[in-house]
């Protein structure tokens, strides 16, 4: 099967899922904090920690997928159908969800699946691109998770708003079911399109393994942005699990917190396209950090205490930092990796950001415990930061090594 340009039907059916593997599994839990307090008890500390349990299921998925498709990298597709349909249907499942533990449980296997799912995805879709167009490839189906976070900001109303106790209950379970439509269609069009085309490579694994391992964490090579990787998921979720929270805490009506929810994923929907077309022209770290400098920013504008200024700091966060950071991170990986060993690189990578995402909200959480939600919130802004000078520590390194290459030319 030929390559084909980034505005295919393989494309847009994957970004479809990912507005249930990022926007709806994963960050939706934010928005439905206060009325699962409200219905199932517990801090905002103690629900942080079934937003770590979903991102320890999130690290065990991406450890277990990489020996796994290393042994078996013809039974990709296999593994992605299985994993899609079990997400939604796991999403659905915990809508019923009745005390805290049997929600925990629900969150880590959404947190399992997820993780299979965001890699395997990625890969087969970006297979069938063009390697000229895979950055903007990555964008489209990233912006997926953008379209998740604004529809989650428009069910506000039913899932803050005390009178609809069991609103987050019937949100998740439409997103569940939206998502086994998702993964029904990106079957679909896979196989009728001949994506899932096995791969005849016979390269011994063995070697294949130990030379990722050499190339994501050789200091000379990808470790700077791997560790952007892993700062950026610890401060990007630590803003979108405790952001609707405080807005709840200063007295915002639930209409209003819904607006600059959906804001955000309404950026996010530009920010796609804008971080795809600007990595494929500047394929460089010094692009990521510009993104994370910006979002680091955007944070700090809760510390305002200004509403308007909070919610320009979310816009731009959407705008710059929310999806840039994983597609950029996505699209220079594959570069630099060979075809072969992409999808394991790229699992091992997604293993650094969630265990970024797991000490995120437990970090947070003490701080919300201790200080208050508003320092919760804005401490990502020390992490973010982080984020953007090793992002930009990845640039230089690359500048060093393409003028090393033109010296000896």
């Amino acid at each position: 099967m030929g390559t084909r340009s980034a505005f295919n039907w393989i494309t847009l059916w994957a970004s479809l899922l990912f507005v249930v593997i990022l926007g709806f599994s994963r960050l939706s839990y934010g928005m439905f904090m206060p009325g699962i307090q409200r219905e199932i008890g517990g801090s905002y500390g103690q629900l942080g920690i079934l937003g770590t349990v979903n991102f320890v299921g999130y690290l065990v998925g991406t450890l277990c997928l990489s020996p796994l498709i290393s042994r078996f990298p013809e039974h990709k597709p296999v593994i992605n159908r299985l994993t899609c349909f079990l997400l939604g249907l796991a999403m659905f499942g915990s809508a019923f969800s009745q005390h805290f533990i049997q929600l925990g449980l629900w969150r880590f296997a959404i947190g399992l699946f997820s993780a299979f799912a965001t890699v395997l995805v990625l890969s087969i879709a970006l297979d069938a691109v063009r390697p000229t167009e895979r950055g903007v490839a990555s964008g489209l189906i990233w912006l997926g998770g953008s379209a998740g976070i604004l529809v989650t900001g428009l069910f506000a109303p039913l899932t803050i708003d005390p009178s609809h106790s069991q609103g987050w209950r019937y949100a998740w379970a439409a997103m569940g079911l939206f998502g086994l439509i998702a993964a029904f269609g990106f079957e679909f069009i896979t196989v009728k399109r001949g994506s899932t085309k096995k791969n005849s490579s016979t390269a011994p694994r063995d070697q294949e393994d130990m030379n990722v391992y050499r190339l994501l964490l050789n200091p000379k090579k990808l470790l700077f942005l791997i560790g952007s990787y892993f700062f950026f998921g610890w401060g990007y979720i630590i803003y979108f699990t405790y952001l609707i929270p405080y807005l709840v805490s200063k007295g915002i009506p639930s209409l209003y917190a819904g607006l600059i929810w959906s804001a955000i994923g309404f950026a996010g929907l530009f920010n796609g396209w804008i971080g795809g077309r600007a990595i494929d022209r500047w394929p460089s770290g010094y692009t990521l950090a510009s993104g994370l400098t910006l979002g680091t920013l955007g944070v700090i504008g809760v510390t305002t205490n200004n509403l308007f200024i909070t919610a320009l700091g979310a816009v731009m966060i959407g705008l710059v930092s929310f999806i840039t950071p994983p597609l950029m991170t996505t699209a220079l990986l594959r570069r630099h990796v060979p075809d072969r060993a992409y999808a394991t690189c790229l699992s091992l990578a997604t293993a650094f950001f969630a265990a970024g995402q797991i000490i995120g909200p437990i970090v947070g959480g003490v701080g919300v415990e201790r200080f208050g939600l508003q320092f919760g919130v804005a401490s990502s802004a020390i992490f973010m930061a982080i984020a953007a000078a090793l992002a930009g520590l990845y640039g230089q390194q690359q500048r060093a090594v393409i003028s090393l290459s033109e010296a000896e030319n």
